[in-house]
């Protein structure tokens, strides 16, 4: 089945928004190595939090619209892309 899915984080309303502080309780000893890596820890998390948001919002976008994506596919199965004949690949 093909699904949607969107790499980018302007869809979701990411880019730009302001930073704010958040506490976060963190296993002791991670940090603490983190720094000694010389790692920007608020950087870290804060890529890492967006992508697993990302990819939990599409997960259950892509579910939630299961039924239109079949529909839309089995369209695509039996009739083909609309306007392929004007493609020229």
């Amino acid at each position: 089945m093909r699904t949607v899915c969107a790499g980018d984080t302007a869809m979701l309303g990411f880019d730009n928004a302001p930073k704010r502080s958040t506490d976060l309780s963190l296993n002791s000893k991670v940090p603490e190595a983190a720094r000694d890596l010389d790692m920007n820890i608020s950087q870290t998390v804060d890529e890492l939090l967006v992508a697993e948001v990302q990819h939990r919002y599409w997960e259950r976008w892509n579910s939630a619209n299961q039924a239109a994506i079949a529909a839309y596919n089995a369209r695509v199965d039996s009739e083909d892309l609309p306007l392929a004949q004007y493609r020229s690949f």
